[in-house]
């Protein structure tokens, strides 16, 4: 219970006079005594806070940077109307700055045995669950003299899932697909090619590709054509160690991964693939497998929500062994870790071996748009050592890209733009070479 600031300022208009003609207690209780009676009436016609009963309902997931909506459902039970300021408080990353004040502050006026609603939108700045904290109220007498203060507990929870920036480049990468796959039949003839028809030859068809049975039976050479093969496994690899929370430009790098392994799991669902997930430090971070073509994109979104990288040195033996487990018999392994010297040389090329031998292995990695940026530096001398500077780190990061080729593997070197069409074109030039 508490007076509000309307009492203590007429309770101090009151006391002035009395204090310069009669400065006496009993002056200033005289005089205020109609004040306190009024108090007296406002805290008894003031509904209390205790006994309402408040419930949630409303949205429980979100894509970053969308608004949710959480209602807040206020019961008074009680014989007195209720007017009061409540405050819905949830975590500071659960706004945009400086619109807290405004979302999470509202006034309610509820008649006695009735109930109205509040609602509190939210636009989260951060991926992850935002959960509900305390509501609190402050109950108003008629007179808004007093007012009673009271907490109420109500849990809720809304999870933020990545934006998935990337999906405006689906239509035009499933325009693609469609060349590789049975609507426009291919020649090309691989280990991971399967066959689709025959028709007549032509000049320029592969000579390889003739069915030297079937033109025995007619009249005109004919030749076979191929179709990329399905049910084809991706395990998508994240890893969420040290070199995963470095940031370019707004957001960590693992935001770029996970926007890049959506569009490829959109990509390789739609194609007929199957899609598991594995998120790897030094220990399991998330791991989704075994889910239906409709049921990949949900799963891997929903389980990227909570996911941050993890101060320490991921345990590159560890990340191999896991990924080996998860994918028994040849897979597309595709590795969105750091291109940085140090982790791949002492970490991924001792074991890297192990997964070539069984498995084709795509690397993609975050490049530093910056970088780029200094590179073409020039105009004083600051400017030219930054530009030697990045011209050394651009060197060495192409260099170990080189070591990771020369071992049979794919590298997607990409600005966090450019990272998911690129990764998705590696993805569409393997499956027309028949490489999975």
């Amino acid at each position: 219970m508490a007076f509000t600031g309307r009492a203590a300022l007429l309770a101090a208009l009151g006391a002035l006079p009395v204090g310069i003609w009669e400065p006496s207690w009993t002056g200033i209780l005289a005089v205020n005594a109609p004040l306190a009676l009024a108090c007296a009436c406002d805290a008894a016609l003031a509904a209390p806070v205790r006994r309402l009963g408040l419930t949630r309902s409303g949205d429980t997931s979100v894509r970053l940077g969308d608004t949710a909506d959480v209602t807040l459902t206020v019961t008074n039970p009680s014989g007195r109307p209720l007017r009061a300021h409540l405050r819905d408080a949830w975590p500071p990353s659960s706004w945009e700055s400086g619109t807290e004040v405004a979302s999470s502050r509202h006034h309610v006026s509820v008649p006695a045995g009735e109930r109205r609603r509040v609602t509190t939108r939210l636009r989260p700045t951060r991926r992850g669950d935002r959960r509900a904290d305390r509501v609190t109220i402050r109950s108003y007498g008629p007179l808004r003299l007093f007012a009673r203060q009271g907490n109420h507990r109500v849990p809720w929870s809304v999870r933020v899932l990545p934006p998935f920036t990337s999906r405006k480049h689906l239509p035009s990468k499933l325009a693609r697909l469609r060349e590789l796959d049975g609507r426009t039949s291919v020649l090309t003839r691989g280990e991971g090619t399967e066959f689709d028809s025959l028709r007549e030859y032509v000049p320029g068809d592969d000579t390889r590709s003739i069915d030297w049975r079937a033109t025995a039976r007619q009249s005109t050479v004919a030749v076979r054509t191929w179709r990329p093969e399905r049910d084809r496994h991706i395990l998508l690899v994240l890893d969420t160690g040290r070199t995963s929370a470095g940031r370019v430009g707004d957001a960590p790098r693992l935001d770029a991964s996970m926007d890049a392994a959506l569009l490829l799991a959109a990509l390789a669902s739609r194609a007929g693939d199957r899609v598991d997930l594995l998120a790897y430090d030094r220990r399991v971070r998330a791991l989704v497998q075994g889910r239906a073509a409709g049921e990949v994109l949900p799963s891997l979104v929903n389980a990227m929500a909570v996911l941050e990288p993890e101060l320490v040195e991921t345990d590159a033996r560890g990340l191999a062994g896991i990924a080996l487990r998860t994918a028994p018999r040849r897979s597309l392994i595709v590795l969105l870790t750091s291109l940085d010297a140090a982790p791949v040389e002492e970490g991924l090329l001792p074991v890297l071996s192990g997964l070539t031998q069984r498995h084709t292995v795509l690397v993609a990695s975050v490049a530093d748009p910056y970088i780029a940026r200094m590179a073409k530096a020039r105009g004083d001398a600051e400017a030219v050592y930054e530009a030697a500077a990045a011209a050394q780190a651009q060197t060495e990061r192409h260099r170990t890209a080189e070591q990771l080729r020369r071992r049979g593997v794919t590298v997607v070197d990409a600005i966090p733009d450019d990272l998911a069409p690129a990764l998705a074109d590696a993805y569409l030039a393997l499956k027309a070479a028949g490489r999975l």
